[in-house]
C-alpha cells in the first residue's frame, strides 16, 4: 500500500498546521534498513488517524554528530538552520525514531532558539497503547518468543525514557528478558559520540561484540531496539556471531506494526 507522506511545505499551502512533525534524521532518510523503519513510524501515525507532515528537502541533520565529534561551530550552523525552519512553520510538537536527533533537538536546541515538544516514536507507541488505539491484535503472533530489548544511551540515560520501549513490548504475550546490563546499567551499542562513522581504535573487542555476549546470555531469539545507530550496530553484531538464523534484530516501531497486521 501506498502512502501518501505530506510535506510541510505542501500543508502549509492548504493553510493546515499538522498535529505532529516526524522528524525522520538522517538515518531514516539515508540508510536502506533505517528506512523500513521510517516507513513503519508513517504506517502507524497513519493507522490511527494523526495528522503529521515531514519537512522532505527542508530537513538537514540535527547537528549531533559535529557535536559529538567536537565541532560546536559546525553543530550550531546546522541547528540554526533547521530552528529556523521548524520556527518557520510554527512547529510544536515533534516525534523521531532516532534518539541522537531526539536528544538533541530537545536538550540542545532550547538554548539557541529552538523549544519544541519532543518524543521518541516509543513514547508515542506507549501512549497510543495507553489510549486504545494500538491493540497489538490482528497481525503476527510473537507469543512464546523471547524478546529482549537494549537500550539506546540518548533514549535511556540521556533521557531516563526506559518504560514506553518496555510498555511496546509487554502487551505482546512474549517473554520480556532483560539483559545483565539494561536501563541506567546498559551498555552503549559502540556506535554513539559520532563512533558510527569511523573505525573503532585498536582494542581487544568490539563493543557490539561485547553487547552481543549479554544478548546471548538471555536465550532471546529477538532483540529490540530504538534507534537506527543501534540497529546496524546489533545487526553486525549477529553476524559477527554468526546466529543470522536464530536471532532478529527489530525495532519497537517494526515489532509495533507486525503485531497489528499494518
Amino acid at each position: 500500500m501506498e502512502q501518501k507522506i505530506p510535506t510541510m511545505a505542501e500543508m502549509a499551502a492548504e493553510g493546515k498546521e499538522p498535529e505532529i512533525l516526524f522528524w525522520v534524521g538522517c538515518a531514516g532518510s539515508f540508510d536502506e534498513r533505517a528506512q523500513k523503519i521510517t516507513r513503519d513510524i508513517c504506517k502507524i501515525l497513519h493507522h490511527v488517524g494523526i495528522s503529521y507532515a515531514v519537512l522532505g528537502t527542508e530537513e538537514s541533520c540535527t547537528g549531533d554528530p559535529a557535536k559529538r565529534a567536537g565541532n560546536e561551530f559546525l553543530f550550531q550552523m546546522q541547528a540554526m538552520v533547521n530552528i529556523e525552519v521548524l520556527n518557520g512553520y510554527n512547529i510544536k510538537k515533534i516525534v523521531t525514531g532516532c534518539p541522537h536527533c531526539f536528544n538533541t533537538i530537545r536538550n540542545e536546541y532550547p538554548g539557541l532558539g529552538g523549544t519544541y515538544e519532543v518524543i521518541h516514536h516509543t513514547q508515542l507507541i506507549q501512549s497510543l497503547i495507553d489510549e486504545g488505539k494500538l491493540k497489538a491484535e490482528g497481525g503476527e503472533s510473537f507469543k512464546g518468543r523471547k524478546i529482549t530489548f537494549h537500550d539506546p544511551c540518548y533514549l535511556g540515560r540521556g533521557n531516563n525514557v526506559y518504560e514506553a520501549p518496555r510498555a511496546a513490548l509487554e502487551i505482546l504475550d512474549t517473554e520480556l528478558v532483560e539483559m545483565k546490563r539494561c536501563k541506567s546499567n546498559g551498555l552503549c551499542c559502540g556506535a554513539g559520540g559520532a563512533q558510527m562513522f569511523k573505525e573503532p581504535e585498536p582494542g581487544k573487542k568490539d563493543i557490539n561484540d561485547e553487547r552481543m555476549l549479554d544478548v546471548l546470555e538471555t536465550g532471546a531469539q529477538i532483540v529490540a531496539s530504538g534507534c537506527p545507530f543501534c540497529m546496524t550496530m546489533l545487526t553486525d553484531g549477529v553476524k559477527h556471531m554468526e546466529k543470522e538464523q536464530e536471532i532478529k534484530v527489530l525495532d519497537i516501531a517494526e515489532i509495533t506494526v507486525r503485531a497489528n497486521g499494518l
